[in-house]
C-alpha cells in the first residue's frame, strides 16, 4: 500500500523505460554494477574534475548496492529520477542522467546531472538522452522547469544545454563543492512552454 501511496503523490507510473532505436534510460539495477565499476573506474581522471570527490569506498559492491537501493527509494517517494544511459541494442552502459530535486507545490520543477564514460564521450549520447528525458519530465511527471547547474569553464556541457534549448540565466556563487572545492556554476533552465514548436517559434 505505501508503495502506490508514493506513487500517487510522485504522479509516477512503474519504473521508468526510456527508449529510442538506439539509447535506453531506466533506473539501475544490481547487476549493473560490472559495467558500472569498469566504466568509473576507467574514466575517474575524466570525471572527478566535475564531481564531488570519490569516497574510498564508492566503487565497491556494497556502495554500488546501497546507491541502487537509495535510487529506488528516491524515486518511488517522487524526489527523484536516477537514470543509467545505454546504447542499444547491446546494452552497453554509457554513462548516468539524474532528474533530482524535483519540487512540487507551485515550483513544479527538477535540476538535472549527467555523467558520461570517457570513451564514450564527444559521440552525441548524452544529447540523445536528453531528447528522451526532456519530454519525459515535461509530458509524464508534468514539471513546468527543468534547472542545471554548471562550471562555467566546462565549455561542453554549456554547448550541450544550449544546443537543447536551455538558456542561461545567471552565476551561483560557490554552488557545489566539487572535487574538494567549492565551485561557482552557471545556471541554466528550460521550461515547458518552450517545448517543441514553440521554442522553434522564438527562434
Amino acid at each position: 500500500m505505501g508503495r502506490s501511496v508514493f506513487r500517487f503523490l510522485s504522479r509516477q507510473p512503474d519504473k521508468p523505460d526510456l527508449a529510442s532505436e538506439f539509447h535506453r534510460l531506466r533506473l539501475a539495477r544490481y547487476n549493473d554494477f560490472e559495467q558500472w565499476h569498469a566504466l568509473r573506474s576507467e574514466s575517474r581522471s575524466f570525471l572527478q574534475p566535475w564531481e564531488p570527490s570519490w569516497r574510498p569506498d564508492d566503487l565497491t559492491e556494497r556502495a554500488f548496492r546501497a546507491r541502487v537501493l537509495r535510487n529506488e527509494q528516491e524515486y518511488y517517494a517522487g524526489l527523484a529520477v536516477p537514470l543509467f544511459l545505454f546504447s542499444r541494442p547491446d546494452d552497453t552502459l554509457l554513462g548516468g542522467l539524474t532528474i533530482g530535486l524535483i519540487r512540487r507545490g507551485a515550483s513544479q520543477s527538477c535540476m538535472i546531472g549527467y555523467w558520461m564514460g570517457e570513451r564514450h564521450a564527444g559521440r552525441g549520447h548524452m544529447f540523445a538522452a536528453l531528447q528522451l528525458a526532456i519530454p519525459y519530465i515535461f509530458r509524464v511527471l508534468e514539471l513546468h522547469r527543468i534547472e542545471a547547474a554548471c562550471i562555467p569553464d566546462n565549455q561542453k556541457s554549456i554547448r550541450l544545454l544550449e544546443r537543447t534549448g536551455f538558456q542561461r540565466e545567471g552565476l551561483l556563487r560557490e554552488y557545489l563543492k566539487i572535487n574538494g572545492q567549492w565551485r561557482d556554476h552557471a545556471l541554466y533552465s528550460r521550461l515547458a512552454e518552450t517545448t517543441g514548436g514553440n521554442r522553434d517559434k522564438e527562434r
